[in-house]
């Protein structure tokens, strides 16, 4: 079971072993939820497990899981994702594929309405690129130097929580 679990995590390539961080942020570059997987492994398929992992706990009740929207790289546009965030109720903000958009053309009217998405909350979508440019600043995160998926993954959620740590002691603007 164990050769499966890295087997399943770290990816081979020319250039050795591989691995991929699909994460959550809040708006304040803060992360929600993790998953590492292979490094050739899709985007579009780690969509909805990193959306389960997503917990928010307010000081009173259970714990928030559905945001009010998504802001999604092109990466995670799919039919399926899509429609797991329509039933949910969450707003999508990932704007469609261009192969996407040919292929819904040709379809004519049967191919559904385009794919309309907030402008402006997609460009908040850069929380997630200045969270891992914060993960990458620990430099074990950044050159992977552990070679085992769980040691890596351990350093993932230790800097995560330096993250948040850090965030909760600074002053409030």
């Amino acid at each position: 079971r164990k050769l499966r679990l890295k087997e399943a995590l770290l990816g081979r390539s020319r250039g050795g072993l591989t691995s991929k961080i699909h994460l959550a942020a809040d708006r304040r570059c803060r992360p929600l939820a993790l998953v590492l997987t292979a490094g050739q492994a899709g985007d579009s398929l780690q969509f909805i497990p990193v959306l389960d992992r997503v917990r928010v706990r307010l000081p009173v009740g259970r714990p928030r899981t559905r945001p009010a929207a998504v802001a999604a790289d092109k990466a995670y546009s799919s039919r399926g994702n899509r429609a797991y965030l329509r039933k949910r109720g969450i707003k999508a903000v990932i704007p469609e594929k261009r192969d996407q958009a040919v292929n819904r053309k040709k379809k004519g009217a049967r191919g559904g309405r385009p794919v309309s998405h907030d402008a402006g909350l997609y460009k908040e979508r850069n929380t997630v690129e200045r969270l891992i440019n914060k993960l990458k600043a620990w430099r074990g995160i950044a050159t992977r130097y552990d070679k085992s998926p769980e040691s890596y993954l351990a350093g993932l959620h230790l800097r995560a929580a330096m993250i948040w740590i850090d965030d909760l002691l600074k002053p409030a603007d």
